[in-house]
């Protein structure tokens, strides 16, 4: 299976297990898009990780910390 931007809950999933320590409230965009690319899984082109796309998989990363 590979992920693509559009995976919002299973890339914010993986985060989440990848990053344990990390509280995705305070988490900067450029890391975060930084990460999702080198997520094994993730395949889709690193353009396409625009700031609505970075605030869908936060929002939904901070909704699974909680």
């Amino acid at each position: 299976m590979s992920l693509k931007w559009s995976d919002v809950q299973e890339i914010a999933l993986q985060l989440a297990d990848t990053h344990p320590q990390i509280d995705p409230r305070y988490l900067n965009f450029v890391d975060l898009h930084r990460w999702v690319l080198a997520l094994p899984e993730f395949d889709d082109d690193p353009e396409r990780g625009g700031e609505k796309v970075l605030e869908a998989i936060q929002a939904t990363w901070i909704e699974e910390a909680d």
